[in-house]
């Protein structure tokens, strides 16, 4: 079966980008000030606020793949590294490519993928005006299209969720966060204009996510 890891990083509008009235929308149930930074930290948790920076896609098969990065107008140019190809381009670019590329495989393979990348990058497109070519949003229970390991090492939500990192570690496995970047701290390094090191984490979380991807299919799948 030809398959493939997604993984995607984002990051949040700038606040004060919006005007009054959103502001306040935004604000309407955050009581103090310490809910207020909740607020905008989490920003890039969702479509309409946030934006496509990063999204992996690995194949576990050939261990070969692409890292699509904004790179916000930087000059950097496209290396492989890993087995890996690094490109460049906007958010919409990003989109684009990734839609061309993705619908040649049967099979996707995410760490809660149902509940935030594709979502994520279906909303995006639309934004954007890139028409999707897959809806990897289907039948939730049969992961031979999408195969979504939160969905899969929980149950489909009969037991706890943990983080990628945390699984990790439970089954042996290197974690992406061991580096000292996990997605918490991508925004900052955005500012920072230190667009490779997220390109390279999301690199990590791919390799990671193939670790566990291993354990479940050997283990775990009928």
């Amino acid at each position: 079966m030809s398959r493939v890891i997604v993984d995607i990083e984002t990051i949040g509008r700038d606040f004060e980008a919006y005007d009054e009235k959103s502001q306040a929308y935004l604000l309407k149930y955050a009581q103090t000030e310490e809910d207020q930074e909740t607020v905008k930290k989490s920003l890039a948790l969702h479509s309409l606020t946030g934006e496509v920076v990063t999204i992996g896609m690995l194949n576990p098969d050939t261990g070969k793949g692409v890292i699509l990065f904004q790179n916000k107008e930087m000059e950097i140019d496209d290396f492989e590294e890993g087995g890996l190809l690094y490109e460049t381009g906007t958010e919409k670019e990003l989109l684009e490519k990734f839609w061309d590329m993705v619908k040649t495989y049967k099979q996707i393979i995410t760490f809660n993928g149902r509940g935030f990348d594709i979502p994520f990058l279906m909303m995006r497109s639309a934004i954007n005006g890139v028409r999707v070519s897959r809806n990897f949003m289907g039948y939730r229970y049969n992961p031979k299209e999408h195969c979504d390991l939160m969905e899969q090492l929980t149950f489909y939500g009969a037991t706890r969720k943990f983080t990628l990192d945390f699984y990790a570690k439970s089954f042996g496995i290197k974690s992406s966060k061991d580096e000292g970047v996990d997605g918490s701290m991508v925004g900052e390094l955005y500012k920072q204009k230190k667009y490779l090191d997220v390109a390279k984490y999301c690199h990590r979380d791919l390799i990671t996510t193939k670790g566990l991807y291993e354990y479940w299919n050997k283990y775990l799948s009928f």
